[in-house]
């Protein structure tokens, strides 16, 4: 059995997407009381495994998508995880703003996509 190229991408993508949360947000909720210095040291170590898995996910995704293509994954992949770390790590409140830019995603990936989609 073969994994399609552009799945394994967005297996890597999330995954990818999980640690740059992390490392762009985890720091307000985990080390807040430390030097930002600090903070901006550990999101490098942190954005190290993200890059470890971005980089080979794009390049498996080139084989069968375009770099457009990537990127609208890519930033629906971003929201998706970053929901939820919103509201259940950072203890955020819901907020219908989310719905309506993962709307607006949505139409991204429609029109980055459309000639698959339509034929």
């Amino acid at each position: 059995m073969t994994i399609h190229p552009l799945a394994i991408t967005i297996g890597l993508l999330t995954l990818s997407n999980v640690f740059m949360t992390f490392a762009w947000y985890g720091h307000l909720k985990f080390m807040h009381s430390r030097a930002w210095v600090f903070a901006a040291f550990v999101s490098w170590g942190i954005a190290l495994f993200e890059y470890l898995l971005q980089v080979p996910a794009n390049r498996i995704g080139y084989e069968v998508a375009s770099a457009g293509q990537l990127k609208i994954i890519q930033e629906v992949l971003s929201l998706s995880v970053f929901i939820p770390f919103s509201l259940f790590v950072l203890k955020e409140p819901f907020r219908l703003d989310y719905i309506w830019a993962g709307l607006c995603l949505l139409g991204a990936v429609f029109f980055m996509f459309r000639q698959e989609i339509m034929g």
